[in-house]
């Protein structure tokens, strides 16, 4: 009996399925359990990530508007330890998240997934090594830090930071070049925080340069990375690709035909 092509080719029990056609193979689909754990996770990350919130109003702590967050987990403040293990569990807990959501999106992988995985890495790598002391506060202990005086963990720290910023802000550009063919709630979220770190960079720049009100510039970015993540967490990955592939289905089951006409009558 002759073999025509135009039929699919199934191999034995335990190997893969092979077809002519590779517009209907079956389209990978991330595992339903994944999209709730790393939703769990990411409230978590969302409580620990923003640990300003509840410091910022703790006269104990945050004794200036012109400090970084970041000064208050420099060596001997209090409860430096504590805050810069918060930082370390929360760059460990987004890694784990986005790893158990994984890349797929509604229209494949998502370009800012990789970028986001960096920005938890950075964050605890952040976590782990602190400020020598607090730049924000100290003229001498900014001196110090441009004639690279001081000990190594906090140009660590200094690096990771701006990493962690670099990363999160190249993830929104990515979110927003790949969702913006379409209008919805997620390109929304995504176009409004790309707007506002647009805007807000600017100001941090000035008060990093003049060591003014940097406990409210910083709160902007951790509110729109803590956006984007959440975007990415709860967003969708089944509604696009199951309309697509329906839609595709019908030219080629008429292809199909014409092709096992065409053996019959040959």
């Amino acid at each position: 009996m002759r073999h025509d092509d135009a039929f699919p080719r199934t191999e034995a029990p335990g190997h893969r399925q092979v077809t002519a056609h590779p517009e209907l193979a079956p389209e990978p689909v991330a595992a339903s359990w994944r999209r709730p754990v790393a939703v769990t996770l990411g409230v978590a990350w969302v409580a620990l990530y923003n640990w300003w919130v509840p410091v910022a109003f703790d006269r104990r702590l945050m004794t200036s508007p012109n400090e970084f967050f970041s000064d208050l987990e420099a060596t001997g403040r209090t409860d430096a330890t504590v805050l810069q293990h918060l930082d370390l569990a929360a760059g460990l807990v987004l890694v784990v998240a986005l790893l158990v959501r994984g890349p797929l999106g509604r229209t494949g992988r998502r370009a800012e997934w990789p970028w986001l995985v960096a920005m938890g890495v950075a964050g605890a790598i952040g976590g782990q090594f602190s400020y020598a002391c607090p730049e924000g506060l100290s003229a001498s202990c900014r001196a110090e830090e441009w004639r690279l005086a001081l000990p190594h963990h906090h140009y660590v720290h200094v690096i990771a930071g701006i990493a962690e910023f670099a990363f999160g802000t190249v993830a929104v550009y990515k979110a927003w070049k790949r969702t913006r063919p379409k209008e919805n709630g997620v390109t929304r979220a995504i176009r409004w925080t790309g707007r506002v770190l647009v805007i807000a960079y600017p100001f941090l720049g000035i008060a990093y340069l003049t060591d003014r009100f940097g406990a409210f510039v910083e709160p902007i970015f951790f509110t729109c990375f803590s956006v984007m993540v959440v975007v990415e967490l709860l967003e969708t990955d089944r509604v696009e690709r199951r309309a697509g592939r329906e839609a595709a289905r019908v030219p080629l089951v008429r292809r199909l035909r014409d092709e096992l006409d065409a053996a019959h009558g040959a």
